[in-house]
Parts: C-alpha cells; sequence; structure tokens
C-alpha cells in the first residue's frame, strides 16, 4: 500500500464520524444551515427585496421568496453579470459556472467563496466514504482519470467562468493532481473527439485504478480503446476496480460498460449539479444516494403533482415521506433562493434521508394526458433488457407522436442499440407491458385504444453522438433527454440518420 492510500484512511475515518454526527440529526442540521445563509444574506439586495431580517422559520421563508427558475430570477444574475456587488451573496461570486439550458440557453450559475467547498468536499467526501466502507484506498496510488470539460476560464466583469468540471479541476487536491489524467493540456482540448483520441493516447500504457464521468462519454472512451487495442477493459487496464459516474441514470448503460471492461467493478454515483453537490452513495450495499444535510444548502420539496399549482406545498427533509415524487428546490450559500433546479427525486429511506433520482421536471411526455417520466422509462427498458439478455442499448429518448387520422397515437422510441433484439416485435410489446405497470394513466390510454402499443424505432449506435455533435454539445457534461413532450429531439434525430 503506498503512501497516498495509506493516509487516507484516518481521514476517510474522520469524515466519515462527521458525517455521522448529522445523519443522525438531519433536521437540526438543516435548521442550521438554514439559520446561517438567511443571516448572512440579510443585507443583500434579494435580501432587503424579501425580508430576510424578519425571516425566522421555514414556513416564513416560503411566504416571502417565491419558487423560482433560472429565467425569473435572471434578473438578479444579470446584475452579478455586470459586476454589482452584494446582490445575493455578500461579495461578488468566485465563478461562474456555465451550463447550457433546454429553455434559457446558456446559464451562469455563481459559486461563492462559501460554496466551493460544496462542490469540493462533495466529490472528496464520496470517496474517503467508499475508502471507510470498503478499506480499499489502493486506487488513490495509481492514475485516476476525470473525463470533464475544458479547465479554461474565460473572464466576465473580472469573474473566472467556466464549465463546472472545469472549475472543479483547479481545486483537485495537490497530493491527487501527479496522479491526475488526462494533462491539462488534453483537458484544454475543446473539440471532444480530438480530445478523447487525446485522452486514448495518454492513458493507454498508464496503470489506470479510477475513472470517472457521464456513463455514455466514459463508453466512447471505452470504445475507441478496445478499438485500438482488440482488447477489454480489464486486459488494458488490469487495476482499474472503481467508476465514479453521476448526471444519468445508470442502469441503461451498465450492461455494455461492464461487457466493455469484461468484469464487474465497484462504482459509485454522485448528484452533482452546478448549483451545488447534492448526494452521493455511501454504501456499495444501497444504490440510492445520501443527501447532504450539513453542506451550505437549505432544501425544500413540493410534490410533484402540485409543482405547476399557485401555491403548492413547501416541505422540509423533517416532512418528507418515501416514495413519493418530489421537485427539489434549494436555497444556498452560493446565492440561490428558492431556485427548481428542475430535477424530481424520490426517497427510499428517511434514516438517513436517501433518495433517487426521477427524472426531470421539463422532460416528461403528457401529450394524452398519462404524464409519463424518466423513472418510469428507465425502469420499463431495464425490465425488458433482463427478459432479452441480448440486447446492449448506447442510448435511448422517448417522443410522442400524434396521430394525424391515420390510425392511433403513440410512443416512439428511438433506442441506439448496440445489440438488438432478436424478436423486436417482442421486446417493443414487453416494453410497452412495463411501462404499463409503472404508469397507471399509460395503461388506461392503452385499455381504452387511446393509444397504440408503443413504436420502437432502431437508431445505429452512434446515432445519439451524432446528433449530439451536430448540437455542438458532445462530451463533457452534456446529456440527452429521456423524454420530450414533442418531436423536435426526434426529428432531429431522424434527420442525423438520414444523412
Amino acid at each position: 500500500m503506498g503512501i497516498k492510500a495509506f493516509l487516507s484512511k484516518p481521514l476517510a475515518a474522520w469524515v466519515h464520524s462527521q458525517q455521522q454526527s448529522w445523519m443522525e440529526r438531519p433536521a437540526q442540521a438543516q435548521q442550521q444551515v438554514f439559520k446561517s445563509i438567511i443571516g448572512k444574506a440579510a443585507n443583500t439586495a434579494f435580501g432587503k427585496d424579501h425580508y430576510f431580517k424578519d425571516i425566522q422559520t421555514p414556513k416564513e421563508f416560503a411566504q416571502a421568496v417565491p419558487v423560482r427558475d433560472y429565467e425569473t430570477l435572471r434578473p438578479y444574475f444579470d446584475r452579478l453579470k455586470q459586476g454589482e456587488r452584494d446582490v445575493l451573496w455578500p461579495g461578488l461570486p468566485l465563478y461562474f459556472a456555465k451550463t447550457s439550458g433546454t429553455t434559457s440557453g446558456t446559464k451562469y450559475i455563481p459559486i461563492t467563496q462559501d460554496s466551493i467547498p460544496n462542490h469540493i468536499n462533495g466529490a472528496k467526501n464520496a470517496l474517503l466514504n467508499y475508502i471507510q466502507e470498503t478499506g480499499r484506498a489502493q486506487f488513490l496510488d495509481g492514475k485516476l482519470i476525470f473525463l470533464s470539460g475544458s479547465p479554461v476560464l474565460e473572464q466576465i466583469s473580472g469573474i473566472n467562468t467556466g464549465r463546472l468540471s472545469g472549475i472543479v479541476n483547479h481545486h483537485v487536491p495537490a497530493y491527487l493532481r501527479t496522479n491526475q489524467l488526462p494533462s491539462y493540456d488534453t483537458n484544454c482540448i475543446e473539440d471532444w473527439e480530438t480530445k478523447l483520441d487525446a485522452i486514448v493516447q495518454e492513458t493507454l500504457d498508464q496503470r489506470m485504478t479510477l475513472i470517472s464521468g457521464i456513463p455514455p462519454w466514459v463508453q466512447m472512451y471505452f470504445d475507441k480503446i478496445m478499438a485500438r487495442t482488440g482488447k477489454q477493459i480489464k486486459d488494458v487496464f488490469p487495476d482499474f476496480n472503481l467508476f465514479v459516474y453521476g448526471g444519468v441514470n445508470f442502469a441503461p448503460y451498465r450492461a455494455k460498460l461492464y461487457e466493455s471492461i469484461g468484469r464487474k467493478i465497484d462504482s459509485i454515483e454522485t448528484f452533482p449539479a452546478s448549483e451545488g453537490f447534492i448526494a452521493f452513495q455511501n454504501t456499495q450495499e444501497d444504490p440510492s444516494l445520501l443527501l447532504l444535510a450539513d453542506s451550505g444548502i437549505f432544501f425544500e420539496f413540493i410534490p410533484a403533482e402540485e409543482y405547476h399549482q399557485p401555491n403548492p406545498r413547501r416541505l422540509t427533509m423533517a416532512e418528507v415521506k418515501t416514495g413519493v415524487n418530489y421537485a427539489l428546490i434549494i436555497n444556498s450559500n452560493a446565492g440561490l433562493w428558492g431556485y427548481s433546479l428542475g430535477d424530481t427525486v424520490k426517497f427510499t429511506s428517511l434514516n438517513p434521508h436517501k433518495l433517487v433520482v426521477s427524472g426531470r421536471l421539463k422532460h416528461f411526455i403528457s401529450a394524452f394526458g398519462e404524464h409519463v417520466i424518466g423513472e418510469e422509462v428507465e425502469g420499463a427498458l431495464q425490465e425488458a433488457m433482463k427478459e432479452f439478455p441480448e440486447v446492449a442499448v448506447t442510448e435511448f429518448t422517448v417522443a410522442p407522436y400524434v396521430s394525424q387520422g391515420d390510425g392511433a397515437s403513440y410512443h416512439e422510441w428511438f433506442i441506439a442499440f448496440d445489440t438488438p433484439p432478436h424478436e423486436p416485435e417482442r421486446f417493443a410489446k414487453a416494453l410497452n407491458l412495463h411501462l404499463r405497470r409503472r404508469n397507471s394513466y399509460y395503461d388506461d390510454l392503452i385499455s381504452g385504444n387511446i393509444l397504440a402499443c408503443l413504436k420502437v424505432t432502431a437508431l445505429p449506435p452512434d446515432a445519439f453522438q451524432q446528433y449530439m455533435k451536430r448540437q455542438g454539445k458532445l462530451g463533457g457534461q452534456n446529456k440527452v433527454p429521456r423524454l420530450s413532450n414533442d418531436r423536435a429531439l426526434a426529428e432531429g434525430l431522424l434527420e442525423v440518420c438520414s444523412l
């Protein structure tokens, strides 16, 4: 065991002890966060506009501060971009995390001196928690690869601005920098395919022990390595034993990734966002994620079915229940207030508070009143693939097809198969059955002959990669929406495949 692995164990034990203290009293931890951030922001422009000095409780806060998304908070963000101080949080942001929004164009999310530890410690503590649970720290003595965006930052009113993964890259602890790949110069390459070729070249002869990234882009990395070497990943990197990922549900990608690796390895799921590091998987025995109650974010939860109502309930961690879909609202030391993250979550445990990401508020199909969400289509696909073990899926999305009088309407699944089903029609029927079991409204529409059985449109394995490339969103932290309530993405895919 190397010196880094050896020294990590007492640190992991200390971090785990600290974690246990707030896990056992999440309501108190959240109340402390609430009082701290409200008090510190009282004299900001936002705090004065919303009478923070008079707020004592979360209920008073909910009455004073409406739920907003990026677009409705934009006037405050624009003031920050113009260099105005004390707008949402004391002083100026340390960074702007630049991210692509589906409705707001490019978004600029403030990261402050107070909030940057949330991003850094969330990822670091996920690894230390793993070491404490398993005793496996040897990965720290090998090479660690983080497939991320460019660390090159631009300036907006003197504030460093870039992709979150690029910003975080500047805060990798010094003791890990000698382990980190790719090199800084390679990481700065903007074109994803050129960058990926350079990463493969740099890593092929290295002792890789940990690989981190969004699953579909990690799969592209694996595909290039296997094409170059003719070997599975386990034979190229025999010491690779830990995969860290976030941003999308791993389930649709798991089978192909493990097939590429050639054996099962440990994995850690994380829930990072430009707005804050929300949760991480704290045990290999349970895939759900531990909500970070003591990390500068005060959480609120709106039952998903109430989200678009005039006065939805805004619940604290002490008030949530398991098995209910909630819209996730954050208030933080980055100066985000009543901010709708756009994700829906479902608690699997309240002792401790653990959750799964169940979907996106804007990613659903309800063209016929069914309101199918991401969790349901991903679960249906996962169950169908168990029945058809030969099937390997690269990527997929679902869109409605609204009949113009020629037959019934239906859901159309666009699936890029690495290995297609031997019996496509039976596979589509299995998908349809599992979706009906998950969504009673969809089941009623099928039973009432309002909708026809879903249709599967098979696409080439690289169809989504080509589509994302055409959109200028290949690689990095970009993700394909699981669901659309219109045909824009579907038509874009079909157009790419026809070229």
